[in-house]
């Protein structure tokens, strides 16, 4: 990972809808409750995140003056090549960059895929993500 891959982010200003690194995985952040700061204590907030990936969830307890770090996050489309059966073999529709990714869930994306569907495809920390099947 390097720094340009994330910029960081103040604990107290994330939104419904950012994402953030923590332990190494990306998460979304699906609901922020903030509270104020008592007499001899600090704001907090708490987030609660869903990892991209594997959809597990979490619940944060962070001081709202901690950052946190935020991926960056490239969205491309891609064409589908082949369909292996423990990968995916796509082209970037920019670039024309071969490359193989995960095979995602079906559920998620809108439907099997086959060679010649396009697919959006989100690039980040070095890995590669087919998020949506495009009609």
């Amino acid at each position: 990972m390097s720094e340009t891959d994330s910029k960081p982010i103040r604990a107290g200003q994330l939104k419904v809808g950012n994402y953030i690194l923590h332990d190494g995985e990306v998460y979304i952040v699906k609901s922020v409750e903030k509270s104020k700061a008592g007499k001899h204590g600090h704001a907090k907030a708490r987030v609660g995140v869903e990892n991209i990936e594997s959809g597990n969830k979490k619940s944060l307890v962070l001081p709202g003056s901690d950052k946190v770090k935020s991926p960056i996050i490239n969205k491309t489309i891609a064409q589908v090549l082949a369909v292996n059966p423990d990968s995916i073999q796509l082209m970037d529709s920019e670039s024309y960059e071969v490359y193989e990714t995960v095979i995602p869930d079906y559920d998620e994306i809108g439907g099997e895929l086959s060679s010649g569907d396009n697919v959006d495809v989100w690039r980040f920390m070095g890995k590669r993500l087919i998020r949506r099947k495009r009609g």
